[in-house]
């Protein structure tokens, strides 16, 4: 058990890039593994059909939005397994993951009537009646994954707590495969199999779920180096400590990517109120901006992985030294995505276009556009979500919420609409209004990480 092993002497600063390495790109490639689901979904049931795929898009979007609050109790499983691995508490350990399930299996159970009754929701909102009955016609199947969805996030975030990244990863990469197959099967109807369009992408997620969470639930309570956890005997009985800490930091962190989701959407909408081909446009770059997010995302549960641990050993200089590492890494990763945006981003955008439809030529312009301000906020953006990481580490979940929630609502909507509608600018206006919104989320969590991260020297635990 090598990997569950803590070292007995302090790190290195190389010794910690190393680390958060080893830990951050399986988690970084399992993040774009998990993003290319939902291209996969959305490119497959395109060319089923144009009305199906816009109310794939709705869907998805509607169970993704949920799907970010649920996440947020087993992202709060990631901290707390890796301080508690760092002192050797192994009932903390697995305390803190049954509970994280707990509470997913709940608010899975909780929120499946919206998606049962997404037909008339979608109604109220002013879809249209034929993409309204699609959209329910996916969520109703789709929905009941929402349960083993929020397992599987739990199971991952606990492995990855105890190093176990390459499973996640692996198990993430062959439910990709399993998507595609289930997709070609059940959307066409190859094969001999029913022809289910939109509900046969909704069949293929359920059963990618499913699959993830048997995948990840054999290895974690079969594998000889983690039986001694006991992650699922006695599974049933209640530890309201555990249960309520989990609920402590998982709900402000599930709210915080709430307003962060919310922003984007709120951009779409403003977007869409400009014209359709600048939202086209709009909806390439950020598919294109979420890839590389991904990395970003994968480094910033490492950064919480490195910093709890360090503050389970009660180590200020290995909290310091975990944060430096991370960020660095972080940083180099930025730049060369703000490189490769800045100079080739026609050959990007023309990946998601065919030129030979009217109006596309305006629509690679305008995205070149937007990737040239998705430059401008990557490294804002890789700020602002690697501070949450760290401040999840010393968890530390609740005001970052508030800081978070008034940087994208408080200032970047705000902006964003000023300067696209009452100024004039557009498109590139409502982007520049994104990125002067995160930057104001990076700067404001990062000093409080700062502020909180106790000095070398310091005694006492760092988890604030």
């Amino acid at each position: 058990m090598d990997n569950l092993s803590q070292p007995a002497r302090p790190l290195t600063f190389a010794r910690h890039l190393r680390e958060t390495l080893r830990l951050g790109l399986p988690l970084a490639g399992s993040s774009i593994a998990q993003f290319s689901l939902h291209v996969v979904n959305t490119a497959m049931v395109g060319w089923y059909g144009v009305v199906q795929q816009g109310a794939l898009v709705i869907a998805a979007s509607s169970f993704f939005i949920l799907f970010v609050v649920g996440s947020g109790f087993a992202r709060a499983v990631m901290p707390l397994a890796a301080s508690a691995r760092a002192r050797g508490d192994d009932t903390e350990l697995r305390r803190a993951a049954r509970m994280g399930l707990w509470l997913s299996i709940g608010f899975g159970l909780l929120v499946y009537p919206i998606f049962w009754f997404a037909g008339p929701i979608m109604l109220a909102l002013g879809q249209k009646p034929e993409v309204a009955a699609e959209a329910q016609y996916y969520l109703r199947i789709a929905g009941l994954g929402m349960v083993p969805t929020l397992g599987v996030a739990v199971l991952q975030a606990w492995l990855a707590a105890l190093g176990r990244t390459q499973i996640v990863l692996w198990v993430t990469v062959a439910a990709v495969v399993v998507n595609i197959i289930v997709n070609w099967f059940l959307i066409f109807g190859n094969g001999g199999a029913p022809e289910m369009g939109v509900g046969g992408a909704g069949v293929a997620t359920l059963v990618v779920q499913v699959f993830s969470l048997l995948g990840l639930g054999l290895y974690a309570g079969l594998l000889p180096a983690l039986r001694q956890f006991q992650l699922f005997r006695r599974f049933w009985r209640i530890d309201v400590a555990a249960l309520r800490e989990v609920w402590r930091l998982g709900l402000p962190i599930g709210l915080t990517g709430l307003a962060e989701s919310g922003l984007f959407q709120a951009s779409a909408l403003m977007m869409g109120w400009i014209g359709t081909r600048q939202l086209a446009a709009h909806g390439i770059a950020l598919e294109i901006t979420a890839l590389a997010f991904m990395c970003h995302v994968g480094l910033s549960n490492a950064a919480t992985i490195r910093v709890a641990e360090a503050s389970g050993r009660a180590d200020p200089a290995g909290i310091r030294l975990a944060s430096g590492a991370a960020l660095l890494i972080s940083f180099l990763v930025a730049v060369v995505v703000i490189i490769v945006f800045l100079s080739v981003p026609e050959l990007l955008v023309r990946q998601f276009l065919d030129l030979e439809k009217p109006g596309s030529d305006f629509v690679l312009q305008f995205g070149m556009t937007l990737l040239a301000l998705a430059a401008l906020f990557q490294l804002a953006d890789a700020m602002q979500v690697m501070a949450l990481g760290l401040l999840r580490g010393i968890q530390d979940t609740a005001v970052p919420m508030w800081l978070a929630t008034m940087s994208y609502w408080v200032i970047g909507i705000p902006v964003s609409y000023v300067l696209a509608f009452p100024l004039g600018f557009g498109g590139v206006g409502l982007w520049s209004g994104l990125v002067i919104g995160l930057v104001g989320a990076a700067v404001s969590l990062m000093i409080r990480f700062w502020r909180l991260a106790p000095k070398p020297g310091v005694a006492g635990k760092a988890a604030l």
